[in-house]
């Protein structure tokens, strides 16, 4: 006696899945359009704000730390003076809008520029160890880089 299995179909399961199918798709049709920049955008430049405004430096202040490959030539270089220059960029930044800026902006602004000196101390140290030992030569600041 081999019976094959009856299949149910649920009407009220089927109906209420059309409905909640049919109220996402209006939903969606009011939305408004996305607006340039939006998250779905993969051009899309991010929002013009003080977390960027933070972002911007640190990212380039960890580029010339060495944290991450040049985006151009795929190679991680370290100097000292482009990393402290941006540092200290974002220090001012710190300093003339002390007062103004929200909680979080402050503690942002102050923990980011408290793990970019850390960095920059334990790079800076690591940079002069290799040039004590002599796997590293100076540059010398009044010649140009050579070129590739």
């Amino acid at each position: 006696m081999s019976e094959t299995p009856k299949i149910i179909v649920d009407t009220d399961w089927k109906s209420q899945a059309q409905a909640e199918k049919d109220r996402l798709a209006a939903a969606e049709k009011a939305k408004p359009p996305a607006p340039a920049g939006a998250p779905d955008d993969p051009y899309a430049l991010p929002a013009a704000d003080f977390e960027e405004l933070v972002r911007m430096f640190a990212s380039q202040a960890l580029l010339y730390l060495g944290a991450f490959p040049d985006p151009e030539s795929g190679r991680r270089m370290v100097s000292l003076e482009a990393a402290k220059f941006n540092i200290d960029m974002l220090g001012l930044v710190e300093a003339k809008t002390k007062g103004n800026l929200a909680p979080e902006e402050s503690q942002t602004i102050t923990k980011v520029l408290y793990e970019l000196r850390m960095q920059f101390v334990e790079v800076s140290r690591a940079v002069q160890k290799a040039i004590d030992e002599g796997k590293l030569k100076p540059m010398d600041a009044t010649r140009p880089p050579a070129k590739a």
